[in-house]
This record gives C-alpha cells, sequence and structure tokens, in this order.
C-alpha cells in the first residue's frame, strides 16, 4: 500500500526539505494588502517583513477548500491508496476541521491527523507519520499514535515588538505603548491548543534565559521518563539573521547537550502576528 502525507508550511518545512523527505507540502495563504500570496512560492520570508515594515496590512487565511481538494485528488490520481493529512493544530486555525469535513467524501482514503502541534513539533509528527507509512502501518493507526502523542509538546516564543500584537487585537493599544516605553518583551507559549502569554522580560537575552528555564523546567516534568534519543528540542524564530540564528541554536545545544538542535523559521501565518526578530524554542516527543 502507498500512502501520501501532507502537511502545510506551517510546519516550517521548506519545499525543498519537504520533497526530500516525502512529504506533500500545502503553501499557507497570507492577505498583503487585499491580495493572496503563497509562502515560499510566489511570497519568501525577506519580501514579507519588508511589506509589512513599510506598513502594508497583513492578515492570515486557511487553504482555500478547493486547493487542498485538488491536491488530494491528483495524488490518489497518482496511485497513492490513501492520503495522511496533518495540517497545524486546530487550536489556531479551522484548517484541520475544513480537513475533516473535507475528507467525509473520500470513503476512509484521507485521514486527518489533528496532533495540536505547529512549527518544529508538527515537523517531527510529519516525520514519524512518513516512517509509519513506509513501514507499513495503516493511515488509522498513525493517526491514533500521533494524536496520543501530540500534546507532549512545549512551544515558546519572544516577541520583539508590541506593535503586531496590537495591529492584531491581542494588546491594547495602551499595553503596546506602555511596554514600548519600559522595553518589556513578551513571551508566548503554544500547549496545543491556543497561544498564551508565559511570561515578560526587559531584553531578549532575559527572554531566551527564561525560555531555556521554562523547557527544563517542561523536560524534568513532562519529559524525564522519555529517552533523549525520543525527544526533540529545536529553535526557531521570524526574520533572524544568521549570526542570531548561529548565537540562539548554540545557547540551546549548551542547555541540552544530549540532543542535537535544529532550526527551523517560524511560518509566515504566525509572522503576521507577531513580527520580525521572534526568537522561538520547543520541546516534544518525537
Amino acid at each position: 500500500m502507498r500512502y501520501a502525507v501532507v502537511t502545510d508550511t506551517n510546519s516550517g518545512f521548506t519545499s525543498e526539505e519537504a520533497k526530500k523527505h516525502g512529504i506533500e507540502l500545502i503553501p499557507m495563504p497570507v492577505i498583503i494588502d487585499d491580495q493572496t500570496r503563497y509562502e515560499g512560492v510566489d511570497i519568501d520570508e525577506a519580501t514579507f517583513y519588508d511589506w509589512l515594515a513599510s506598513g502594508q496590512k497583513a492578515t492570515t487565511s486557511q487553504p482555500a477548500p478547493g486547493d487542498v481538494l485538488r491536491r488530494w485528488d491528483a495524488l490518489l490520481e497518482k496511485g497513492y491508496d490513501a492520503i495522511i493529512h496533518i495540517p497545524m493544530t486546530s487550536g489556531l486555525s479551522n484548517s484541520c476541521q475544513t480537513a475533516t469535513m473535507l475528507a467525509q467524501d473520500y470513503d476512509g482514503k484521507v485521514v486527518v491527523v489533528d496532533d495540536h502541534r505547529i512549527s518544529i513539533p508538527l515537523q517531527e509528527s510529519v516525520l514519524k507519520a512518513r516512517r509509519l507509512a513506509d513501514e507499513g502501518m495503516d493511515p488509522q493507526e498513525i493517526k491514533k499514535i500521533l494524536e496520543s502523542d501530540g500534546l507532549r509538546s512545549s512551544i515558546y516564543l519572544a516577541v520583539n515588538t508590541l506593535e503586531y500584537l496590537k495591529k492584531g487585537g491581542r494588546i491594547t493599544p495602551a499595553a503596546a505603548l506602555l511596554g514600548s516605553v519600559l522595553g518589556i518583551k513578551p513571551i508566548l507559549t503554544i500547549q496545543g491548543e491556543k497561544l498564551d502569554t508565559f511570561s515578560k522580560a526587559r531584553s531578549m537575552r532575559r527572554c531566551k534565559t527564561k525560555m531555556i528555564e521554562a523547557l527544563k523546567k517542561d523536560y524534568e516534568e513532562r519529559f524525564s521518563m522519555f529517552d533523549w534519543s525520543e525527544l526533540c528540542v529545536g529553535a526557531a524564530g521570524t526574520r533572524l539573521s544568521q549570526a542570531e540564528i548561529d548565537e540562539w541554536t548554540a545557547m540551546l545545544q549548551e542547555a541540552f547537550p544530549k540532543t542535537v538542535v535544529r532550526y527551523a523559521p517560524l511560518s509566515l501565518s504566525i509572522g503576521t502576528h507577531t513580527g520580525p526578530g521572534v526568537v522561538g524554542c520547543a520541546i516534544c516527543l518525537k
């Protein structure tokens, strides 16, 4: 049996990386001044943040149902027996609910997984699905495993500017002004279902320290029963320079020497709400 594994660019995969791993990648749309662009297709990270900096309005959207259906139909026409579709967490988008509804017309040939993950943790789920599918495991069993393990994941994000949280209505203009005057950087967390405030600090350096402390606490309280070969620690960010990427990855690697820390840029869908200069990290069960 041949099974296709599908995800979206909120996983942080580039098209080249997805192709390398045998993953089908659906580009997430971003709407800039009423014009829809597709991540990794007709807009890249540098162009996107240049447009944001110029004051252009950006919003996000889920993939159009027609685009998803065309991708599924093309894969089935290629001879795949079934499709394992793993979108971003249902807690942050309606993509999963829409895909689940659309899959009802495919007589079990499309299995939609909601494992409550995004970014590097989502990558790990997708890679696991690809490996299990290659080993011949039934898609429904893969779905059961991924959804069972999905919440064994923590993400932390330090936001460099409050401007975009204000634009998105996540904080009030008064709070944004006060935070900017005091130099406060919020730290957000994603624990499966939604984005929440975790902490705050007066510098990105202090934010990084707090996030590493949070990951260590998560490890002790939630992941210490697993061998390090079963765990992943990841670094992430929005429009970071190579020097910034290297520095942040090295900090995490020093804090977690028993695993190999890898970096992935946060998707444009996330960057729309947080802006550039975000630094993030994650720990999850592979």
